[in-house]
């Protein structure tokens, strides 16, 4: 076991740090958004605290296309490198709980199981800004170092919506943005990321054809539609999915660490370090009313 987090100083069996685990990664794993879509660059360790990122031309303004000839002598034929690199410091990410003594106590003497729902609760809070990162951004106070998220990076393809409680609007601003994607170079699979009031929308039928909206839009963005509670409700996210055009570096994925003893009580810190990293920007659009 990794030594920073004092697992053999917590006062819980190796049983039930097995079952501490298992319940912050269940719970992450039906909460979190963004993993859903992005390809996963890592994990890279837990001392990482810096990984590069690359930004590359848009596919329109690239300098020369793939060569074709016979001989594999082109001259004019270039290789793709970054048109820029800069280190990006990876955020940690984390939420504190506590086991009472009293509670581990009982379990021991009596042994019926920990109730671990304080590191269910911390598990879902740091999902929660996981996602909040990945489409908003993150500005950390200590470094000063502002980094972007799918809605707000600077480069992002931006449509004005159409009329959303219209019967077909989503579908026919969802067909808008993938077409501008394909045009300028970003192709299929899509994925797509919408608020609650949006993903209710979705699941009206279509005057005439049998069929939901939600399953009309599912043909042209086959990476899946997601509900986020982090998208705003005036707001509408659909990208162009692939590690050439954006991952999630992960440094340490969802662990638990014991912190000590306090007032003979034991808190413990849910973590993860993670970074998104967009490599390039025309790859996102977003639709907004």
């Amino acid at each position: 076991m990794l030594d920073f987090l004092s697992h053999n100083e917590a006062p819980i069996s190796d049983a039930q740090w097995d079952a501490v685990d298992r319940t912050i990664v269940e719970v992450a794993r039906r909460q979190l958004v963004g993993r859903r879509f992005l390809p996963i660059y890592g994990p890279l360790g837990a001392g990482t605290q810096f990984v590069t990122l690359d930004k590359f031309e848009s596919p329109t303004t690239t300098r020369a296309d793939a060569s074709v000839d016979a001989l594999g002598e082109d001259a004019t034929n270039s290789p793709v490198a970054s048109t820029s690199r800069m280190n990006v410091q990876m955020p940690l990410i984390y939420k504190d709980f506590i086991l009472y003594w009293r509670d581990i106590e009982s379990s021991r003497k009596f042994g019926h199981p920990l109730d671990l729902s304080p590191a269910a609760v911390a598990a879902s809070i740091c999902a929660q800004a996981e996602d909040d990162m990945i489409f908003h951004g993150v500005k950390d106070e200590g470094t000063g170092q502002s980094l972007p998220g799918l809605l707000n990076v600077e480069g992002r393809q931006q449509l004005k919506a159409g009329q959303w409680a219209s019967e077909g609007g989503i579908f026919q601003d969802v067909l808008k943005a993938t077409s501008v994607l394909n045009s300028q170079g970003f192709f299929a699979p899509y994925a797509m990321v919408v608020p609650p009031t949006v993903y209710s929308q979705l699941h009206r039928y279509v005057l005439n054809s049998g069929t939901m909206e939600i399953d009309q839009i599912k043909q042209l963005v086959t990476q899946g539609v997601y509900l986020s509670s982090v998208m705003p409700n005036d707001k509408v996210l659909v990208v162009s999915t692939g590690m050439q055009n954006m991952d999630l570096a992960i440094g340490q994925d969802f662990k638990t660490g014991y912190l000590g003893a306090q007032n003979m009580n034991h808190p413990f810190r849910v973590f993860e370090t993670a970074v998104l990293r967009i490599k390039r920007p025309g790859a996102v659009c977003v639709l907004e009313q």
